[in-house]
């Protein structure tokens, strides 16, 4: 089976910078990965995000997962304003449906940390 959250993504989606390794499970269902996600910590989904996306706009995995996790790490993480603005990064890079929260996220970062929203100072 997999031992990280990242290898279990590999997996079932692929990896834009590399080969899919070979796995014995290739039959199971994307399902098993959300409930892996789910319960996974921050540290987890952080680095499955950044091994497999880390360019935000990039990498194979679903836009759907891509919301799940980031809403994950700020269940985790809620008074994070970077992980906010990067949440909001997302949202915004991959679809107008999710303007509205995006805004709220960049809102709520800002009145955390009104200096990391001044320019050069990372996302949003």
């Amino acid at each position: 089976m997999h031992t990280t959250l990242t290898e279990h993504a590999r997996c079932l989606w692929g990896d834009e910078y590399g080969p899919t390794p070979p796995c014995e499970a290739r039959e199971h269902h994307w399902m098993y990965f959300v409930e892996e996600l789910t319960f996974a910590d921050a540290g987890a989904i952080l680095a499955m995000l950044r091994e497999l996306c880390p360019h935000v706009i990039d990498g194979f995995l679903p836009v759907s997962v891509r919301n799940l996790a980031y809403r994950l790490i700020l269940f985790q993480r809620p008074d994070d304003p970077a992980m906010m603005r990067e949440a909001s990064l997302n949202l915004v890079a991959h679809g107008p449906s999710w303007d509205d929260i995006a805004d709220d996220l960049r809102a709520r970062a800002d009145a955390l940390d009104p200096e990391g929203s001044k320019p050069g100072r990372g996302p949003g």
